[in-house]
């Protein structure tokens, strides 16, 4: 019976050569990306810059973003005991919610947001980071 994964990656040995060929076709990937995605891109700018300015999109992408972030507050406190991840990612999703949904902090909301959505997502980062270090 063959083994499951036969390529194993712990023994493959990443020369210069070997890491300087995965940057190449890194570069490559972007390039042809860049040349497809660019002309449907130009074609959309319209739309995109209606859905920019769109409070209802803002509201969308906060509302998707509170349960799967409850989700992993919630875990990593039960489980691991994470506070510093529970409270950067707690106050950055109350950020967030605050600059989508009080009309009080409007002339405000693009700090608040650009602030909330770095600090969550860098606790997120982390906590992503340190899970893999015990795992």
């Amino acid at each position: 019976m063959l083994p499951m994964n036969p390529f194993d990656i712990k023994r493959v040995r990443w020369d210069p050569s070997a890491r300087l060929d995965l940057c190449a076709v890194g570069l490559s990937t972007l390039c042809v990306l860049h040349c497809i995605a660019l002309p449907v891109l130009a074609a959309l700018m319209p739309l995109a810059a209606q859905a920019a300015e769109s409070e209802l999109v803002h509201r969308l992408l906060v509302v998707a973003a509170v349960p799967v972030s409850l989700r992993v507050i919630w875990k990593s406190l039960q489980v691991h005991g994470n506070r510093l991840f529970v409270g950067a990612a707690s106050v950055g999703l109350g950020l967030l919610l605050l600059a989508a949904f009080m009309e009080a902090v409007s002339s405000y909301e693009e700090p608040i947001t650009i602030v909330g959505g770095s600090l969550l997502g860098l606790a997120h980062l982390w906590n992503c980071v340190r899970q893999c270090g015990n795992g």
